[in-house]
């Protein structure tokens, strides 16, 4: 498992992020007083809420592609790629919380990089069939 020291790194890093983005939620719900199992309420909440689901829906197909692409391509590579996931989601999540409409670069930003390891992935899986 030491070979996969750099995609290990990349997907604690994913995590705590969900995990900070969680807490915000938290802090959120909290604060303007949503109780559960309510998800509407306060403006701050719903941006907060959101940001927390959606992060949560694309690591479904980030961690996955992340590790078929580090076995099957290259873990280098693919630590690359999901450091730019990273700060994809980070630029959306800051974004959303200051002006939804200002979300969509740092969406795009963490989209294409969870497609580039998925396609890449399929790639080497096909390429690595005997």
């Amino acid at each position: 498992m030491a070979s996969m020291v750099l995609t290990s790194l990349v997907t604690a890093l994913a995590l705590l992020l969900y995990l900070v983005i969680t807490v915000n939620t938290a802090r959120m719900r909290a604060r303007h007083g949503i109780v559960a199992p309510a998800t509407s309420g306060h403006p701050a909440y719903e941006r907060a809420f959101r940001v927390q689901q959606n992060t949560l829906e694309q690591l479904i197909l980030f961690l996955p592609a992340l590790w078929l692409y580090s076995a099957y391509v290259s873990e280098r590579a693919a630590s690359v790629i999901g450091a730019v996931w990273i700060i994809g989601r980070v630029f959306y999540a800051w974004s959303y919380y200051r002006d939804p409409a200002k979300r969509g670069p740092g969406y795009v930003i963490s989209a294409v990089a969870a497609i580039v390891l998925l396609v890449g992935a399929l790639i080497g899986i096909v390429l690595a069939i005997p």
